[in-house]
């Protein structure tokens, strides 16, 4: 008796009219950006004469249309492209050329967004082909998404190697990151350096991102040592973690620049040093110093928490003074700055939405591949950063007046 196999049949999505619907008005959308383009350049409509207004305008004329298929994130749709020639000075006619969509623009660059986020994540090209086949139609290929890849990683080597000459940075952010990656077939725990500039008008800018096997002062160095490399210029107030190794590197290399230890950090130290029975009472006296409102204020209730601790539990007291003047930089600013600069968190919520990004993904393909997407999600605009507060009087630099630890 013979038996016969078939391959099961993949069902295919039932048409939604919604998708339908919208991926309609976004055609009808982009169709009229183009029209309107075009009668901006004919300085009339459609079957329009000239105004005489524009009668110095550029003349021309339309001879038909040609069709082109855009994919974005609304999927694949065909656009009617209006086709015209328009009179130079000299005479002679040339073709004229759309902005809206510019010459082998296939694709909308959220899609190649998509495209590139999903193969950073581990997956090849052949599953990134079958997961976004229904979101784009069919359309795309390996082919396309190896040719979106090699994009990704040409601005990627660009954005690694372009010169800070320009960039008008006024204080550096600086902090690490621990994400489990595929070495050698293993999950091994990499450190990913991060280093946030600030722009004299306060907008928050990307400036570095770099793998390493943990935060040593070498692997600092290195990063800090690239910075000054491509032109970055003295900076006039750092924020770090308090990492040894961050400390270590930047005296070697900023010696003399005001620095900021973060007094969020600070903060899980301090309860590191007690039991838990103590915590809330640590954070209640840790938040009337860290957060009074006068430099005269900061100063007496840092003497009165050391001596109240010294006495309930002298860890705690003793983890305070460690920090020393370098937890109170901050007061060195105008107060309107306090805020933005006591902490690293302008960067913390870069990696708390870059976990939750990779949150379903217990380890990443490379270590490269786990730079190469935290920056992505910037470059795409998926995160946007906003000024700093107080950015107002980023023009007033810091006083030399160091707050007093006498205790």
């Amino acid at each position: 008796m013979t038996s016969v196999t078939t391959k099961p049949e993949v069902s295919q999505p039932a048409i939604d009219p919604i998708e339908v619907e919208v991926r309609e008005r976004v055609r009808e959308f982009i169709q009229e950006l183009i029209r309107e383009e075009l009668e901006a350049a004919l300085a009339r409509p459609r079957y329009g004469r000239p105004t005489k207004d524009a009668a110095s305008a550029v003349v021309g004329h339309r001879h038909g249309s040609r069709t082109r298929t855009l994919t974005g994130t609304f999927g694949k749709t065909e656009i009617s492209i209006p086709r015209a020639r328009l009179a130079g000075p000299d005479g002679k006619t040339t073709e004229w050329k759309t902005k809206v969509l510019p010459a082998y623009r296939r694709r909308t660059r959220a899609a190649d967004a998509l495209i590139a986020g999903a193969y950073l994540s581990g997956t090849n090209t052949r599953r990134v082909r079958r997961a976004l086949a229904s979101v784009f139609g069919g359309d795309v290929n390996k082919d396309i998404v190896s040719r979106v890849w090699r994009q990704v990683k040409s601005d990627w080597d660009a954005w690694n190697a372009r010169s800070l000459a320009d960039e008008p940075i006024v204080r550096l952010i600086l902090d690490g990151t621990v994400v489990r990656v595929r070495l050698d077939r293993k999950a091994t725990s990499i450190s990913l350096l991060i280093v946030l500039g600030v722009r004299a008008d306060g907008q928050k800018v990307l400036l570095a991102i770099k793998s390493m096997a943990g935060e040593s002062a070498e692997a600092w160095r290195a990063v800090l040592d690239d910075l000054v490399r491509r032109g970055l210029r003295r900076p006039e107030f750092l924020i770090v973690d308090g990492a040894p190794g961050l400390d270590k590197a930047i005296a070697e290399v900023w010696n003399d620049v005001p620095v900021q230890r973060c007094t969020v950090h600070k903060h899980r130290n301090l309860l590191g040093h007690a039991p838990e029975r103590l915590h809330e009472e640590i954070t209640a006296d840790y938040n009337d110093m860290i957060y009074a409102a006068t430099r005269e204020e900061i100063e007496a209730r840092r003497k009165a928490f050391i001596r109240k601790w010294r006495l309930k539990h002298s860890a705690v007291a003793t983890s305070l003074e460690e920090a020393g003047d370098r937890l109170f930089s901050f007061t060195r600013l105008p107060p309107s700055q306090w805020r933005s600069a006591r902490t690293t968190n302008a960067i913390e919520r870069l990696h708390e939405e870059f976990k939750r990004r990779i949150k379903t993904q217990t380890v990443l393909p490379s270590a490269d591949t786990a730079a190469m997407l935290f920056w992505a999600l910037l470059a795409s605009d998926q995160i946007k950063m906003r000024k700093i507060d107080g950015w107002q009087t980023l023009a007033i630099k810091p006083t030399d007046q160091s707050i007093d630890l006498a205790a």
